[in-house]
């Protein structure tokens, strides 16, 4: 099982993941999509890096606006798998011309 990061351990590496906050024990983040499909082929290329990973997120779809939440449920909180696929979904974002949202 991973390692539960400090509170300060999560604010540091959160300065390198704009469009992430933290809430309680969890990540979240909200991702704008040009248009619908490419809000799908984001969420397809997450998927594919969760299962990789074998850590899988909480995804929301609204037509192309996706929200996201990472959080270690055997360690709950938060760990670095969940810093790790914040990462990944922001490159898949960014990929799909996908923009953070507040």
């Amino acid at each position: 099982m991973s390692r539960l990061l400090s509170a300060d351990e999560v604010d540091t590496q959160l300065a390198g993941l704009p469009g992430w906050s933290r809430r309680d024990e969890s990540l979240v983040a909200t991702f704008e999509a040009p248009d619908f499909p490419a809000a799908i082929r984001l969420v397809e290329a997450a998927a594919d890096e969760a299962e990789q990973m074998n850590h899988h997120p909480d995804i929301d779809i609204r037509w192309r606006t996706t929200h996201w939440l990472l959080t270690t449920h055997d360690a709950r909180g938060l760990t670095q798998l969940d810093i790790e696929l914040a990462h990944r979904i922001s490159a898949a974002a960014a990929s799909q011309g996908a923009t953070a949202r507040d």
